[in-house]
């Protein structure tokens, strides 16, 4: 559920009207809210009961420094793929000490920062790098925790570019040569054995995955509990949210009218089914959760600049490009859109909605209805909070997107779009071309 509801004819963010953030914002802006993000952060930990764990933000799905502010306060710590990511945490005053560092390509640079700032454990995607991460530490002077990510071999039925846990993909040790990779460990004299670790993949709609995933990994924690004494076990991320029907979705009634078994995945159902499966190992879990905390806890505010009649197909053409939000042209990505002023009485307008951008890709939505806009209206793409501002880029020299959160009746600027002098600072014309 999210705060994003019309409050008579107008679109609001928890009690901030959005055409206002857009006029005096300009567009296109993100806007978030934080009371979802507290909800959805709340519900999660509270489905989580009879557990030790802990809750570590990925925060390659929203990095802006407000909104890692915003859970550090609840008592989230994060998940990070860079030192670029560990270092936004502690700009945004946070501690790393509960915070885990993943990915596949870690540099020494990278493993010395994070020793240096003392993060909770390392999850070693290969056996390279376990002896890099043991070279570093030496060179330190220190001993460096890590826990080795498993790969079970398990399909996340979610889309292909978000899949992680199966044999082919570049992520983790598989499971039947783990026990081997952790025995390789415990003989390098400068790392700790802290835990084990998967992440079967992002946006999963079911249960099923998730529960034989921890199914498969659960008796060898156990058994490297008795081994090696280790304390965690991280179970990743991949809770889902709700793209098509977004709007309807922040209400309760939306998910009472479903039949249970139409229900999306909820934390309350996740919570319940994994729970029981964990809490005889006696370990710390670690959850990794990055879109379900923040993905329906945005929209990106847009203008309409035109609307261009074709050949049989109508153009609604917005002033947001991919560029801003590449989800759509990256994975064929469905985002509701709906007009930030609704008006009954407007007939219906069937019409691909397509940004700025000299790309065919550059297309939020195909044959998409949406009330008739025109010139100078603004429209909310929802469910923008996760993998938006972070997989921006600048194409077509296009300035990136302003941010803003809200809270209650407040909101506030929390990023500056960027000027043109801005993103020309640090290109040099060198002399020899002068």
């Amino acid at each position: 559920m999210h705060h994003f509801r019309y409050i008579g004819q107008n679109l609001n963010c928890e009690s901030v009207d959005l055409a206002e953030v857009a006029r005096l914002y300009g567009t296109p802006t993100y806007v978030y809210s934080a009371a979802t993000m507290a909800d959805n952060y709340n519900r999660l930990a509270s489905s989580l009961k009879g557990l030790d764990f802990q809750i570590c933000f990925a925060n390659k799905a929203n990095a802006n420094l407000a909104v890692l502010r915003h859970f550090s306060n609840m008592g989230c710590a994060f998940e990070f793929a860079s030192a670029g990511e560990l270092q936004r945490v502690i700009a945004a005053g946070s501690d790393v000490k509960q915070s885990v560092f993943a990915g596949v390509g870690k540099t020494e640079a990278e493993i010395k920062v994070a020793l240096e700032n003392q993060i909770y454990s390392f999850h070693v995607e290969s056996e390279p790098e376990l002896a890099r991460i043991n070279h570093v530490a030496g060179k330190m002077g220190v001993k460096a925790p890590i826990a080795i990510r498993v790969n079970p071999d398990v399909d996340a039925h979610t889309h292909a570019k978000i899949s992680t846990g199966k044999s082919e993909h570049k992520f983790g040790i598989p499971l039947k040569f783990a026990a081997a990779a952790y025995e390789a460990a415990s003989k390098y004299p400068h790392l700790t054995l802290k835990g084990v670790q998967m992440h079967i993949g992002s946006q999963m709609t079911e249960l099923g995955p998730i529960v034989e995933a921890v199914k498969k990994v659960a008796p060898f924690a156990a058994e490297l509990k008795t081994k090696y004494g280790i304390s965690h076990f991280s179970i990743g991320g991949g809770i889902g949210i709700v793209y098509k029907d977004a709007l309807a979705s922040g209400q309760a009634s939306w998910w009472d009218s479903l039949p249970e078994s139409q229900r999306p995945l909820t934390p309350e159902t996740y919570g319940a089914a994994v729970v029981p499966l964990l809490q005889p190992l006696g370990l710390k879990i670690v959850l990794e959760p990055g879109r379900f905390l923040v993905g329906n806890a945005g929209v990106l505010l847009t203008r309409v600049e035109y609307l261009k009649h074709g050949n049989g197909k109508n153009f609604l053409i917005v002033d947001a490009g991919m560029n801003d939000l590449v989800r759509p042209a990256m994975y064929d990505a469905y985002h509701e859109v709906v007009a930030l002023h609704k008006d009954t009485t407007r007939p219906s307008l069937v019409a691909d909605i397509v940004g700025p951008v000299c790309e065919s890709s550059d297309c939020f939505a195909k044959e998409r209805s949406i009330q008739e806009v025109g010139e100078g209206e603004y429209l909310a793409i929802m469910s923008a909070g996760a993998y938006g501002k972070t997989m921006a880029c600048r194409y077509n020299a296009r300035p990136l997107a302003a941010e803003v959160l809200v809270k209650g009746s407040s909101f506030e600027l929390v990023c500056v779009r960027e000027t043109f002098e801005q993103m020309t600072s640090l290109e040099r014309i060198p002399a020899f071309l002068k």
